[in-house]
């Protein structure tokens, strides 16, 4: 309880402060750095955390949003206010967003969806999980809101990984909340599907039984004939979500931002057998801001070496500025920078020992991405001098 005042303490602060001072933008709001979207989250995480929507931070802030909503050229804001509303419990201005939103649906036989832009955004998945939770905020929900939230739905688990996430972080926290939101809404203790997936190739047919003893459990059986066709079926009474997963490796694929870069120089003394490689990676910035969000540079390790990455520190140590997290793995190293400056190259040094030798050695991969953006990304390789 006591965490929770803090941070219910701290969103009335920084609304009662109006955003006075923060002039820097960020693409965790969606790409759209103004007073609405912010005003609009905050508003949304008091009132799911049960602050009454009569309180005074509360009736104060949706005061300064009511005017601004006539007027929202931007689909993702108007997304996150309809939710907003939705919660607040005010239905007219709930239905003028909602209004705006179903006239710029992207619409594909039983599928619905929103977009940024015509042409399709990353934005795609956290717009629509926002309108879908505004959609179920409110109750109690009619067929023809299940309807409609089932559109959304349909188009929603298309976008999901083999992992069950989405392209970022943030788009997964709101795409999983508003799907768990639906689970709920339509979780029923009765009823059982049976799923057949077979193939145009005689013999292989996998069943799954889906009823109120394993509803909850992740069931997956490895295709054969891939490539190949197969069939879904399904018999029941139940709702069941079917995906297929296929992975491949292919040569990496050269990424190119207009933003970020990343630059690797290997340097090693070629008298001395199976010597250490010392690795200079330099990150520059040329976007339109003044920095970056948080940035991730993902060091693939050559085969036969390990990373000694005492050389990035343990933040806040002076000789690796901006590092806040270095993670370790068995065949790469993640480095979480606070951000990038623009026109400041930022460069790093990471030690390399090799332990096993490897014949006809490939290439390895440094990778940087932003956090909140990872389409925003440049990769490019490294190899060991005289291998």
């Amino acid at each position: 309880m006591a965490s929770q005042a803090r941070i219910l303490w701290l969103l009335r602060l920084h609304l009662n402060q109006q955003f006075i001072g923060s002039s820097r933008t960020s693409r965790k709001e969606g790409g759209v750095g103004d007073n609405v979207t912010m005003t609009g989250y905050i508003v949304a995480s008091l009132l799911e955390m049960g602050v009454l929507v009569t309180d005074p931070v509360i009736t104060n802030a949706l005061s300064c949003l009511r005017p601004v909503v006539r007027n929202l050229g931007n689909t993702y804001v108007t997304a996150l206010l309809a939710y907003t509303f939705s919660l607040a419990g005010e239905t007219r201005t709930r239905a003028q967003l909602l209004n705006a939103l179903n006239s710029v649906a992207i619409s594909e036989g039983n599928k619905l969806h929103w977009s940024q832009t015509s042409s399709g955004d990353t934005l795609a998945v956290e717009i629509s999980s926002y309108v879908l939770l505004a959609v179920l905020s409110v109750q109690p929900l009619t067929t023809t809101d299940l309807g409609y939230a089932n559109r959304i739905v349909n188009w929603l688990v298309t976008q999901q990984n083999p992992y069950g996430g989405f392209s970022s972080t943030q788009d997964t926290v709101v795409a999983l909340h508003a799907l768990s939101l639906l689970a709920a809404e339509v979780f029923s203790l009765e009823g059982s599907s049976t799923v057949t997936v077979q193939s145009s190739v005689a013999g292989e047919v996998y069943n799954f039984d889906v009823n109120r003893d394993n509803r909850l459990l992740y069931q997956e059986k490895p295709l054969k004939n891939v490539p190949g066709k197969y069939s879904v079926g399904v018999k029941g009474s139940t709702c069941v979500s079917v995906q297929a997963a296929c992975f491949y490796n292919i040569p990496p694929p050269i990424k190119v931002s207009r933003t970020l870069s990343v630059e690797v120089k290997v340097a090693r003394d070629c008298k001395v057998r199976g010597a250490d490689l010392m690795l200079t990676i330099t990150v520059k910035y040329s976007g339109a801001k003044p920095t970056t969000n948080m940035v991730i540079v993902d060091i693939k390790l050559l085969s036969g070496f390990t990373a000694d990455t005492s050389l990035l520190g343990s933040p806040p140590d002076s000789f690796a500025p901006l590092v806040q997290r270095v993670d370790a793995g068995d065949d790469h190293v993640l480095v979480y920078l606070k951000e990038v400056p623009k026109g400041v190259p930022m460069t790093y040094s990471l030690q390399l020992k090799q332990v096993l030798a490897v014949n006809d050695l490939k290439p390895a991969v440094v990778e940087v991405y932003d956090y909140y953006q990872p389409s925003d990304a440049f990769e490019t390789t490294y190899m060991p001098p005289c291998s």
